[in-house]
């Protein structure tokens, strides 16, 4: 009866659900209006539905039900009680290693090809291994945490206190179960940022100087900056977004992290800023440029249904206009990072491809950040930077 009734309100779920919205914002609100709902029930429900998006665009003639038992097989490796009552044969299978699970999907539904689940394998950058970036999307990323300087030892104890299993990724990085609820471990949240394991491997292209002069022109909520910061805190520092909602987050976020010494503007990047801009001269630009996010669909399943691939181009269309528009306030000889969380190669070697040939850069590295080896994001960075002349 209770498998029964999880299925009835993954259901409802799924008929309710907007298309266009993410779950992290719908799902809140539907357990708002279903506050008979416990907490595992909802944790229940959070699983059954992230699932059901984590097999993509496979088997799309399927009933939702029968892919929601395809997924729930594929994306867990403990057997549960919703499994044992729907697919009881399955259930004593769980354990098994992908690919002997991923066969017996096949065998039950023919039709089945995990290419079906990113069915866009042929545009990915070519350093992406497409059968393990597949897989990938079984399992949930985990949670990520960099850890500022001298902090290492408190968070490690805070985190043994709460019985949190974690691992030391090195460089200050911890990972940490999907799900912690940092906020009722730690006291003061200023001892460390949330940041993706990948996004935090950017910053190794950044070599900032000190007194250098900087600008991370695509801001978002500032990550990039704190990372900046953390290598050489006695930079300048210019950060810009075209949200002046988001900018007017980042002052406490910066505050916490002792980023005092930085200017904010407002900026539409696709049009000319010689207007506010026309005085500066960066001797380094962070571009995390606007993307599909492709890589971090491990995280938002739910987008692999939504996507349309034409949005790809538009994408690309937009990183090479904002490039085009940022790059002629670097100072010759200095770096441009240019940094996506796309898995396309469209959006990454291809406008690193036209950086060099159209608009004159040379590039210095380039990377893909395979962080579906890691229960990570995949992104890709790029080292660019206009002749001396």
């Amino acid at each position: 009866m209770k498998a029964i009734n999880q299925l009835k309100t993954f259901q409802r779920i799924l008929g309710e659900y907007p298309a266009d919205t993410p779950l992290s914002k719908f799902l809140p609100g539907f357990y708002r209006q279903n506050k008979q709902m416990g907490s595992t029930d909802r944790r229940i429900a959070n699983r059954l539905v992230y699932n059901y998006f984590r097999i993509g665009r496979a088997l799309p003639d399927l009933p939702a039900d029968e892919r929601l038992f395809v997924a729930e097989f594929l994306c867990n490796t403990q057997t549960n009680s919703f499994l044992q009552h729907f697919k009881p044969e399955w259930a004593v299978c769980v354990g098994f290693s992908i690919e002997d699970k991923l066969a017996l999907v096949k065998t039950a539904y023919p039709a089945f090809n995990l290419t079906d689940i990113f069915p866009w394998g042929a545009q990915l950058s070519a350093e992406i291994d497409q059968d393990a970036f597949l897989k990938s999307f079984f399992f949930q990323p985990d949670l990520f945490i960099r850890v500022r300087n001298g902090y290492d030892h408190l968070v490690k104890a805070e985190l043994g206190k709460a019985q949190v299993a974690f691992k030391d990724e090195g460089n200050g990085c911890l990972s940490l179960p999907n799900g912690t609820r940092l906020e009722t471990i730690f006291p003061v949240q200023h001892w460390f940022e949330v940041q993706d394991l990948s996004s935090q491997q950017t910053g190794d292209f950044f070599k900032p100087q000190r007194w250098d002069s900087w600008w991370d022109a695509c801001a978002a909520s500032g990550g990039k900056s704190l990372l900046l910061h953390e290598d050489e805190p006695n930079i300048k520092l210019v950060v810009s977004d075209i949200r002046e909602s988001v900018l007017a987050n980042l002052d406490e976020r910066f505050h916490l992290a002792g980023l005092t010494k930085y200017q904010k503007k407002a900026l539409d990047l696709t049009t000319n800023v010689d207007q506010t801009l026309h005085d500066y001269a960066f001797d380094g630009i962070i571009l995390d440029a606007p993307c599909s996010g492709s890589g971090t669909w491990g995280r938002t399943p739910e987008m692999i249904a939504q996507f349309n691939p034409q949005k790809i181009e538009f994408f690309q269309k937009l990183q090479k206009s904002i490039a085009q528009n940022v790059v002629k306030y670097l100072k010759p000889g200095k770096p441009l990072i240019y940094i996506t969380c796309s898995a396309f190669k469209a959006e990454n070697e291809d406008v690193v491809d036209f950086l060099i040939k159209e608009v004159g850069l040379k590039l210095e590295e380039s990377k893909v950040l395979k962080g579906y080896e890691h229960k990570a994001d995949t992104m890709f960075v790029a080292r660019l930077s206009p002749p001396v002349s």
